[in-house]
């Protein structure tokens, strides 16, 4: 089964749909204004059919990264609700997009594939933000590394 169908929204496992839909209620037991309880009681709704249309994707992965980020989801679903998290985020549109990034960065490290490795500097640019500089006899790369993902910085043949 697809996790995108054409018009179909995003398709969540058993997993990633129970822990989706407990996450979201603690949330909505915590809310205060009418418009965040009507978002999140349709995003309620929406899960517990299984399928996310774009406006349920993206109120969920706010949901998510906090959990993951603050060691909730762990805490409270441990290891498995976790992973089933992890595999949620992924198909939601910043994780997807910090997969892809995480892709284009890959693809990129791999022309220095069978080369000397003549240095490799890690710099803290601030908080949570790093560049990885990469060389070799024929190349260099930076790769900045932060919250938005793994991005080439710079490219010299």
């Amino acid at each position: 089964m697809s996790e995108h169908g054409a018009g179909e929204g995003i398709r969540l496992s058993e997993a990633e749909r129970e822990v989706a839909l407990a996450e979201t209620r603690a949330v909505l037991d915590a809310a205060a204004r009418p418009q965040t309880r009507s978002e999140l009681s349709s995003l309620e709704l929406a899960l517990e059919q299984g399928v996310l249309d774009e406006s349920h994707a993206t109120s969920l992965e706010r949901i998510v990264e906090l959990g993951l980020q603050a060691g909730r989801i762990r805490a409270v679903y441990g290891p498995p609700g976790e992973q089933a998290a992890l595999r949620l985020y992924r198909k939601l549109p910043r994780g997807a997009a910090l997969a892809e990034s995480a892709r284009e960065v890959t693809d990129a490290l791999a022309s220095l594939r069978g080369r000397a490795l003549e240095s490799a500097t890690l710099t803290a640019i601030g908080p949570g933000s790093f560049t990885l500089s990469l060389t070799t006899d024929e190349a260099s790369l930076s790769v900045r590394l932060d919250r938005q993902g793994a991005r080439l910085a710079s490219v010299e043949v």
